[in-house]
């Protein structure tokens, strides 16, 4: 996983974006999702993975901005946020890493939780945010590994324990968050998000090589 300095800088900016955009509903972030132009101009970094991901999303936009105006939109966005990883009277999608590390996990506080407390709390980083989420929410974890990925761009933290941090944690259960957010919203604007985000954390991980031309 050599990456230059750019594709690290990229990178972090894509995954503060994905991030935040899990982290809070549309109508409390950035509005760039459902902006056909901003997934035309998504960076790919040459994998067909990545590549397939930003034609759903882009497919969304599309369709969706046909129909319905902006407010409209970020409006339903909302919505589907709040039914997938807020309730009532819980989540359908949980996002939080702990609910899939064991069977029948009905809390959303759990080994996972302390891990990243650490992880965090060495990093020389705090969690800031209005919602009070859990450390292991994915939004968070995309958020830290966007600080790893922005700091390796300078040199200062190495692609090996970049590697080892998204395998050991969102990339070990994004696959089945992304299934629970399909069983309850097939046609929706996070399975897309999600699905790029697993796309881009199997890049880092593994970096397969199945490169595009473009």
């Amino acid at each position: 996983m050599n990456y230059n300095s750019q594709t690290w800088t990229e990178l972090s900016q894509t995954f503060a974006f994905l991030g935040n955009s899990l982290l809070a509903p549309m109508s409390q972030t950035e509005r760039h999702g459902i902006d056909p132009s901003f997934w035309r101009e998504f960076p790919n970094f040459k994998n067909k993975a990545v590549a397939t991901a930003i034609s759903h999303c882009l497919a969304y936009a599309e369709n969706k901005r046909v129909n319905m105006n902006e407010d409209d939109l970020v409006r339903e966005i909302s919505v589907e946020y709040t039914h997938l990883f807020v309730g009532p009277p819980h989540p359908s999608a949980a996002p939080w890493e702990t609910f899939y590390r064991g069977e029948s996990v009905s809390i959303g506080f759990g080994e996972a939780t302390f891990e990243m407390q650490r992880l965090l709390r060495e990093a020389g980083l705090q969690i800031s945010n209005d919602n009070n989420q859990y450390a292991d929410h994915i939004g968070i974890e995309l958020l830290y590994l966007a600080t790893l990925c922005e700091r390796a761009s300078h040199g200062e933290q190495s692609s090996a324990d970049i590697a080892t941090f998204t395998s050991k944690h969102p990339l070990s259960w994004i696959g089945a968050l992304e299934q629970c957010i399909y069983d309850e919203c097939t046609d929706g604007y996070y399975q897309g998000v999600v699905k790029l985000a697993g796309a881009l954390l199997s890049m880092v991980a593994h970096d397969p090589r199945e490169h595009i031309d473009k």
